[in-house]
Order: C-alpha cells, then sequence, then structure tokens
C-alpha cells in the first residue's frame, strides 16, 4: 500500500507543487529562487510571441480530422481481401516506428524550395511548388502533411482491428434491408468504431500540444515571421536558452491547463453519444 502513495507523493504531487512555486518565481534553473507572485502570469499575457505560439499549435490540430478520415479510408480498403494487403500494413507503419528525428531531416530535405522531391513531384504536373519551410504560408501546412504521414499507420491499425470487430451479419441484415454502401458505412461502421475515433481524438490533442521535435529540426528559429513556433518549442527556448526557467514554467502549467480542459470536455461529449446502431 505504501509504493503506491510514495510513488504518487514522489511523481506527480510534489513535481506538480514545485512546477506551481516554480511559476512564482524569477528563476534561472540553477541559482536561487525569487518569489515575484504574479508577474510571471502577467507578462504571459501580454507576451505576443506566448499568443502567436498558441495560435500556431491550435493550427496544427486541423491535421487531426483530416489524419483520421485518411487512416479510416485505409483501414476500410486494408480490410477487404486485396493481394499484398499485408504488406501494405507493414510500409504503412514504418514512419510509426522510425526516429522522429530522422524523419524530420528527411522530410526537410523533401521539402527543399530548389531541389525537395515534393516540388519536383509538382514539377511533373507543370506545378511550381513554393519554398515550402521559408514561406510563412506554407510551412505549418507542409509540418501537418508530415504529422499526419507520421502518424497514419498507428491510427490505420487501431482502425483496422475495429473495423473487422464489427459482425459481419450487421452488414448482410442491413443489406436484406436494401441499405446501400453509404448507409451501411453510416449507420454502422461509424458507430461501432467511435470508441477508437474518441481515444484518437484525445491522445492526437495530447500528442499535438507537445509538437516540437519537428520545428526544432525543419524551422530552428521558429520559422519565417514565427509561422511554425508552437507553445512548446517556445517554453523550451525561454527555459533552456534564455534561462527563464520560472516563466517557463508558467506557460507550461497553463499549457496543462488548456490540455486538461479539452480532454475533459471530450470525455462529457464522449459520455453524451451512445454507440447505439441506427
Amino acid at each position: 500500500m505504501a509504493a503506491p502513495v510514495i510513488g504518487w507523493l514522489a511523481f506527480l504531487l510534489f513535481p506538480l507543487a514545485f512546477s506551481v512555486y516554480a511559476s512564482l518565481t524569477n528563476w534561472n534553473g540553477l541559482g536561487n529562487m525569487t518569489f515575484i507572485g504574479f508577474d510571471n502570469y502577467v507578462m504571459l499575457v501580454q507576451d505576443p510571441y506566448f499568443w502567436k505560439a498558441l495560435g500556431n499549435t491550435v493550427f496544427y490540430m486541423i491535421g487531426i480530422p483530416i489524419g483520421l478520415a485518411l487512416s479510416l479510408g485505409l483501414a476500410l480498403a486494408l480490410s477487404r481481401r486485396i493481394p499484398g494487403r499485408t504488406f501494405f500494413r507493414t510500409v504503412y507503419y514504418i514512419p510509426v516506428i522510425s526516429s522522429l528525428a530522422a524523419i524530420a531531416i528527411l522530410w526537410q530535405w523533401a521539402y527543399n524550395g530548389d531541389f525537395g522531391l515534393v516540388n519536383q513531384f509538382l514539377s511533373i504536373f507543370g506545378i511550381e511548388g513554393p519554398n515550402w519551410l521559408m514561406d510563412p504560408a506554407w510551412a505549418k501546412p507542409a509540418l501537418i502533411i508530415m504529422a499526419i504521414w507520421k502518424g497514419l499507420g498507428y491510427s490505420t491499425i487501431l482502425y483496422l482491428a475495429a473495423v473487422q470487430a464489427v459482425p459481419r451479419s450487421l452488414y448482410e441484415a442491413a443489406a436484406l434491408d436494401g441499405a446501400g454502401g453509404w448507409r451501411r458505412f453510416r449507420t454502422i461502421t461509424l458507430p461501432m468504431v467511435r470508441p477508437v475515433t474518441f481515444f484518437l481524438v484525445v491522445t492526437n490533442i495530447i500528442g499535438g500540444s507537445m509538437i516540437f521535435t519537428e520545428i526544432n529540426i525543419m524551422t530552428p528559429t521558429g520559422g519565417p515571421s514565427w509561422s511554425t513556433a508552437s507553445l512548446v518549442w517556445y517554453i523550451w527556448n525561454k527555459a533552456f536558452k534564455n534561462l527563464q526557467m520560472g516563466y517557463a514554467t508558467s506557460m507550461a502549467l497553463v499549457l496543462g491547463i488548456l490540455v486538461l480542459i479539452v480532454t475533459v470536455i471530450q470525455f462529457r461529449m464522449n459520455k453524451r453519444n451512445d454507440f447505439s446502431i441506427e
């Protein structure tokens, strides 16, 4: 009984309490802490870079519904008896287990405006691609595309398991009642995979709020005109480059509270939806 309590105190309560106190101090991470009250939070509200980074972080969430839709489509395709489906399942999952740093470097080369593979591919169709990571209008979409590609295999595998668990008798009964393919998808497949969708939405929001490695490698200065800087990237810069650990901690707590609020809302919305089939 003592072990869980000690673990809870050592790894949850104490770090949380220390973070709250640190956010109320002027601290460089090494020296003495100087208590300054809520000055860090006042500075945070007045910091335009904080709001820009927060806006960029929210913008990255656009990739979540796109990635889930693509994953569900791939899962439906891979659930059919097509030649080489085991091979395709493996190919789609390789990016998931690959190093994120290596993938970021690979995509950085692919997005190069002069000799990148992306623009070379677009040139086949007569399209002149932008200088992706150097263009404020295209830098965030470029990172979103890469993030979708990276996580596609994981979501597809989960959706595939959910789709294959749907009883075939439900589809057969619906077909006998005259339901078409779209109606069977809307009234059977979607409700049955809803728990997986809920899980993926919650975990992707939490993961998306912590996007850092891709930005730090592909756009180490926060992108042109601060267009790619995420909140975690900004927190890291304030903490370890500017040695403003107290201010960085206050931003981290605000981010944690925002993620908690969104997660609670998702759980409440999920409770209102039943998984019954029309």
